[in-house]
């Protein structure tokens, strides 16, 4: 083997897990926006998470399933939310899918079981 051989195989070879952003490497695979705010954060010498809209209102996590939050979560720009924001959008809105699903139950079985107008 020559020596430039030898050198080559020394260097460390690319992880293919990480070429792809949803296998490996998280930076790839967040958004320009969420970039965007992260760099703005560290410049700014703030945390990297948002914790402004924490003291504006309720959050996200804590808002009651209901028009409201359906409201929120449909204006909310999802490629501008950091990780642990996106996490909270998510929960929120599994809380509210289930909340919907509990409304159409109950009007399934009230009209299932042939009750007429209150």
């Amino acid at each position: 083997m020559s020596r430039a051989e030898a050198a080559k195989a020394d260097l460390p070879r690319a992880d293919p897990a990480r070429a792809d952003p949803l296998k490996g490497d998280p930076l790839k695979a967040m958004s320009p926006g969420v970039v965007d705010f992260l760099f703005r954060q560290l410049v700014a010498g703030e945390p990297a998470e948002d914790v402004q809209w924490g003291r504006e209102g309720v959050a996200l996590s804590d808002q009651a399933p209901g028009a409201e939050l359906a409201r929120r979560l449909s204006e909310t720009d999802v490629e501008a939310l950091t990780p642990m924001e996106l996490f909270h959008y998510v929960r929120a809105a599994q809380r509210l899918t289930l909340w919907a699903e509990s409304l159409r139950e109950a009007a399934v079985e009230r009209y299932c079981s042939g009750a007429g107008p209150a």
